[in-house]
């Protein structure tokens, strides 16, 4: 059974370490903040001037002038800080970012990213993505393993506009956890349910597998 975005958000918090400050993308990683674990603390920054985010407000709670890059509203935590776009850009291009998080419309198994544009529709811009695959320590990619039309997303090289050239680290998708190691991407684990095989056919570049790949544990 594969993974939901409530269950990838999941995962992707247990690559947080104690001390991390980390940048969330739009979409899925924005969950993430939901499930930091409780024995560690990490700062999240957000490229609109926000530094110390906390969990999703509950629903009758939220203050409108308090948002993410997304235009979500958000709570702080105690010492949070805010400041403007060209502080927070400086801090991103500083590299004092220790992890990203970002959705994608494709990665290839050399670790590039494309997130930001499809042709011939609408797009507001880029935003902060080129600078955060830049300059970022650590990127973790965020998806769905396949479109919605049930193409591979994981492919050999990506055929969209890039967003960033062999910066990926690891993906978690709705169906495995990968690693872009230098030989190309690496199975590390499987959503439960979710053999070995159907993660390789619905994977669009030859995948490491070493052993038996144990599921996440969520």
């Amino acid at each position: 059974m594969s993974l939901d975005k409530i269950g990838i958000a999941k995962r992707i918090a247990q690559e947080l370490k104690d001390g991390y400050y980390v940048n969330l993308g739009i979409g899925i990683p924005t969950l993430v903040a939901n499930f930091v674990p409780e024995n560690i603390e990490v700062v999240l920054q957000s490229e609109n001037g926000l530094l110390g985010i906390g969990p999703f407000p509950e629903k009758g709670n939220a203050d409108p002038d308090l948002i993410n890059a997304g235009k979500q509203t958000v709570t702080t935590i105690p010492g949070s800080s805010f400041f403007d776009s060209s502080l927070s850009f400086a801090m991103i291009r500083g590299g004092h970012v220790d992890l990203t998080v970002l959705g994608a419309f494709e990665v290839s198994d050399k670790g590039d990213i494309s997130s930001w544009k499809i042709p011939g529709k609408m797009v507001k811009g880029m935003g902060g993505a080129m600078d955060l695959v830049a300059a970022a320590k650590n990127i973790i990619v965020a998806t769905t393993h396949t479109d919605r039309h049930g193409q591979p997303k994981l492919k050999t090289s990506c055929d969209l506009p890039l967003t960033g050239v062999n910066c990926v680290k690891k993906i978690v998708s709705d169906l495995a956890v990968i690693e872009v190691t230098d030989k190309g991407f690496k199975l590390l684990e499987r959503a439960p349910g979710v053999s070995v095989e159907e993660i390789l056919e619905k994977t669009g570049a030859p995948v490491i597998v070493e052993g038996d790949i144990p599921e996440m544990k969520l």
